[in-house]
């Protein structure tokens, strides 16, 4: 069994073909975005014992959920803060200042909890959605605002930490970004028809370091940052990940092709 991390730019379809293989490979283990992962920390709350008691503290309503949603990680806490439910006016946000990413971290600290947390990592038989490209390479772009041979650099270290971890990459791209951003934005809207996704995004990106400087207007301009996404992600998968990797055209993929080609 391998550990099979699938990328892709927002809207290629990770989440369905992820689904697709934990349906038909026997015995593997599922991570999305927000669970409590062994290589990733997006959506979840990174503490120290200290930061972990105070929590308990200020919401002492929630212990019990804050509990069953947490980890210990050697001398932190992690905390899928997401998939905890409640009304508790201001939780979120408080649990949101304890993330890793937005820029909360210095680079340095960044990038050596990254590659520590990978070359640690043991086991196989496991599906990572979003865990290697997505969330780190916006985080390089938008907040450390890195250029791409630094950030092509960093995946030669990340590589490193893993190329003997039993891993394939699976990397969807798609041919029209605009299509499917447009598809999302459509979609994820509330049940009166008000988008959620785009606004937020779109804010998500003005707010950072890179957009305060190079702003993004409209559509066209978060279509344009995906492309950059894209190409600079697969050419990690070309110069990096080599015979580690395997290329799939979003949403046109024979997913009994790709199993088979897992087993060989």
């Amino acid at each position: 069994m391998r550990n099979i991390f699938i990328e892709g730019i927002q809207g290629a379809g990770k989440t369905t073909l992820m689904r697709s293989l934990y349906e038909k490979l026997d015995g593997y283990h599922m991570y999305v975005e927000g669970d409590i992962s062994p290589v990733e920390l997006a959506w979840c709350s990174y503490m120290t014992e200290e930061e972990y008691q105070r929590t308990l503290v200020r919401f002492p309503d929630l212990v019990s959920e804050i509990e069953k949603h947490t980890i210990k990680e050697e001398n932190h806490f992690i905390v899928e803060y997401t998939r905890i439910m409640t009304d508790t006016r201001g939780f979120y946000q408080y649990m949101e200042q304890y993330e890793i990413y937005n820029g909360r971290r210095s680079f340095d600290d960044f990038k050596n909890l990254i590659l520590s947390r990978l070359e640690s990592f043991k086991g196989t038989g496991n599906l990572f959605e979003c865990s290697l490209f997505q969330n780190i390479i916006e985080e390089l772009i938008l907040f450390y605002c890195k250029t791409e041979e630094e950030i092509v650099d960093f995946y030669r270290e990340i590589f490193e930490a893993i190329k003997q971890k039993n891993f394939i990459l699976l990397y969807l791209y798609s041919d029209d970004i605009e299509s499917n951003v447009l598809k999302i934005k459509k979609e994820r809207s509330d049940e009166n028809g008000v988008e959620m996704w785009y606004p937020l995004v779109m804010r998500y990106l003005n707010d950072s370091p890179y957009g305060k400087k190079f702003a993004f207007e409209d559509i066209s301009d978060m279509v344009a940052h995906f492309k950059r996404r894209m190409d600079l992600e697969l050419r990690i998968v070309k110069e990096i990940m080599g015979g580690h990797s395997m290329i799939l055209p979003a949403k046109a993929y024979d997913i009994e092709d790709v199993i088979n080609n897992l087993k060989g």
